[in-house]
């Protein structure tokens, strides 16, 4: 068994320790009041127990606090005392230096709960450690200086989660759609450098690369660009191409007939695509930005966005070429192909592609085949999304989320045109409901009555995110602010009108419905009975919202929290305040947002539908998914899935297994299995249990991530059921 130091590291359990420091604890105490060797040597079994049983790694403090109920448990209270004043007088002694010891860790690569953050970061990297270090020191000055204590305290309890603290110091803010079409149609600026409107296809894709890049340098959260935006460019290659393939026919004196002449242009044009989407793709994995990652990226395949025929066979070209190249994957160091974790794909089922007449059915049913092999695209319904996206004119719109699934509300500005790109999310803070429910004791009147507590709490430090974002100039992200990417401010000009009216929103998160629920009615959220509780959660949490939106004309919007490395933190967190209670807080995680358990047996058409109700009261974002087996061989149940998508649920995915070993070369599910108390991957050809040989691919929540997950969401993981 290993346990978590305060400094992150990770250590193998030593027993003889805890026995050591009961023991200086009671000699300290008068000879009257002391404890038996015999009573020291039960405490020491029972806390060695209670660890064993939590099925994680514990930390230093939730060992030490489990000494102290022992102690007292057993009557010693003048043991407990000497213990508990040992501890406060060694807490005071590291606060000095907390920061230093974190850092210094993390450098050495043995501060575990870093290496677990992000599964899409590898800490052993000067320039991820880079980001790591500035993360600490910033997280070190919010909780000093720039919360209020009240809300450090709460996220520290694991009451709330006040999300990206590693970059609050910075008047940073969270993810954004894009407004590529601006950049390229207009112009814009790269680091001083004027860049013109691309005269071709690859170069469009050249400059959307860097765009990118730079985009994700001057934020913390995922950005999603649009396909549509470069389809335009494809028409001016084709006119190029045109020109060239006339002058050679010319300058060897070939009268080519004109069928023959446009076939030569198309397979010169598709040649072309073919290269601008591979430097989108290869670009995107290659490339690390400031952050110490791949940038943070969706692109997004809408048909009915293309705003001609022509653009749209254009557009269907270019999504074509795409899902190609994401069903081939990319290569790893040993040239084998594998699943990337970026770019995100999200594909709009629509009438010009559902159904097996559709003209563009064949993209559907690659898009299948893609998402078997790959595990993207995923798909948003374009028929429930016009239904659920209407704006002040009465009009439902259909548009990509933010990175992962951050979605905008619907806007319209000054001149009464809807308007997506260019806008941004300033934030999020989430609302753990477990907590809530738990301190509530089951008391109805109680858990509403704390659950508004919390809601102000949360409240007040979206307030603190908005506040650190007002004030700032443009001049601090020209790429965000003055050259397109979000708006064409002046320099020296505040972003503060962007944080008002609607133009950008601010997130209140959730997590954890299930088993809130589960402990406050004693079933699941999917039963009839407990359903209506549930609903009323949610429904509480946007009419809060709505109130915060209706004083300060800022769009609160209610988020399902995707809970990378936090369900792990909230999970640890219940067990230290309220213990082990069975079916709520016996895991080492908790349930993201909205959806049914992940161990919990229902099929994917009854929870797609059953989640599309609680997805619509997520307006600022959410996604469901089904659990499935390798679909390679059963593509025509995939688009099945995909049908009742498009008519039931607004965004759903589809997860399946995606792996590679190293070591011997097998290609299919590598399993986990439990060594020494933690969960490690393990190849199931070669018992391969090096996680730097390998390479596993699993949707964590709404994105693919890599094999370095925390051990709350690796037995998330382990835990899921089939859906199909």
């Amino acid at each position: 068994m290993k346990i978590i130091k305060r400094n992150g590291a990770e250590v193998v359990f030593d027993v003889d320790k805890i026995q050591t420091a009961i023991t200086k604890a009671n000699n300290s105490t008068e000879e009257k009041y002391r404890m038996t060797p015999l009573q020291i040597q039960r405490i020491t079994e029972h806390v060695q127990i209670a660890c064993e049983q939590m099925g994680r790694s514990p930390s230093v403090e939730e060992i030490q606090d489990l000494v102290e109920k022992s102690i007292m448990a057993h009557g010693a209270f003048e043991v407990a005392k000497e213990y508990i004043t040992y501890r406060y007088t060694r807490s005071l002694l590291r606060q000095s230096n907390t920061t230093d010891d974190r850092i210094l860790s993390l450098i050495e690569c043995n501060n575990e709960e870093v290496k677990q953050e992000n599964a899409n970061k590898n800490p052993t990297i000067n320039a991820v450690q880079r980001d790591y270090m500035a993360g600490e020191v910033s997280k070190d000055i919010t909780k000093r200086i720039l919360l209020p204590q009240d809300v450090v305290a709460a996220h520290e309890a694991g009451i709330i989660h006040f999300h990206d603290s590693d970059y609050y110091a910075q008047h940073m803010h969270n993810c954004d759609l894009v407004n590529l079409e601006d950049m390229l149609q207009n112009g814009t600026v790269i680091s001083g450098t004027l860049i013109e409107k691309p005269h071709s296809f690859s170069t469009a894709c050249n400059i959307a690369t860097q765009i990118i890049a730079q985009v994700a340098s001057n934020q913390y959260g995922g950005q999603s660009i649009s396909l549509t935006h470069l389809a335009p460019f494809v028409q001016i290659s084709r006119e190029k191409i045109r020109r060239t393939v006339d002058k050679e026919m010319e300058i060897l004196g070939i009268d080519a007939p004109e069928e023959k002449r446009r076939q030569i242009v198309e397979d010169r044009l598709r040649e072309e695509i073919r290269r601008g989407v591979q430097t989108i793709q290869y670009q995107v994995v290659t490339l690390m930005t400031t952050n110490g990652q791949a940038p943070f990226i969706t692109v997004f395949m809408y048909l009915n966005e293309a705003r001609s025929q022509q653009e749209k066979k254009d557009l269907a070209m270019i999504i074509e070429e795409t899902l190609r190249q994401r069903y081939e994957g990319v290569k790893n160091e040993k040239g084998v192909w594998i699943t990337p974790a970026f770019p995100k794909l999200i594909y709009v089922l629509e009438e010009d592609n559902i159904t097996e007449d559709a003209p563009y059915w064949y993209l559907t049913r690659l898009a299948a085949e893609c998402t078997a092999k790959r595990m993207v695209p995923d798909y948003i319904s374009e028929k429930k999304m016009l239904e659920l996206k209407i704006d002040a004119n009465g009009e439902g719109h259909c548009y990509t989320c933010m990175g992962c699934r951050s979605f905008l509300t619907p806007y319209v500005d000054e001149n009464g045109k809807p308007k997506y790109y260019g806008r941004f999310n300033q934030g999020v803070v989430t609302i753990n409901l477990v907590d809530v429910a738990l301190s509530s004791g089951r008391d109805m009147d109680k858990f509403w009555q704390i659950f508004d507590e919390r809601l102000d709490l949360c409240y007040r430090a979206l307030l603190c995110r908005h506040e650190r974002l007002k004030g700032t100039l443009s001049d601090a992200a020209p790429i965000l602010w003055q050259y397109g990417a979000l708006a064409r401010l002046q320099k020296g000009e505040p972003i503060d009108k962007l944080l008002y009216g609607g133009y950008s929103t601010i997130s209140l998160g959730y997590a954890g419905l299930y088993e809130c629920v589960k402990y406050m009615t004693g079933r699941s959220h999917t039963d009839d009975e407990a359903k209506p509780f549930a609903l009323a959660v949610m429904q509480h949490m946007n009419d809060m919202c709505f109130k915060w939106r209706e004083a300060h004309n800022i769009h609160f919007s209610l988020y399902g929290t995707p809970l990378e490395s936090t369900t792990y933190k909230f999970a640890k967190c219940l067990q230290n305040r309220f213990g082990m209670i069975p079916g709520i807080t016996d895991k080492s995680y908790i349930t993201n947002s909205y959806h049914v358990h992940v161990s919990e047996e229902i099929d994917a058409f009854t929870k797609l539908a059953f989640e599309a109700e609680f997805q619509q009261l997520s307006p600022g974002g959410a996604i469901s998914y089904v659990e499935v087996p390798n679909m390679q061989q059963n593509i025509d149940a995939v688009l099945e899935v995909m049908k009742f998508i498009y008519d039931n649920i607004m965004y759903a995915e589809l997860n399946t297994k995606s792996d590679y070993c190293q070591c011997c070369g097998f290609d299919g599910e590598i399993g986990l299995e439990e060594d020494d108390g933690k969960l490690v991957w393990v190849c199931p050809n070669c018992g391969n249990k090096d996680q730097n040989k390998m390479n596993v691919a699993r949707r964590t929540c709404g994105y693919i991530g890599t094999q370095f997950w925390n051990q709350g969401r690796t037995q998330e993981i382990k835990d899921r059921v089939l859906h199909l």
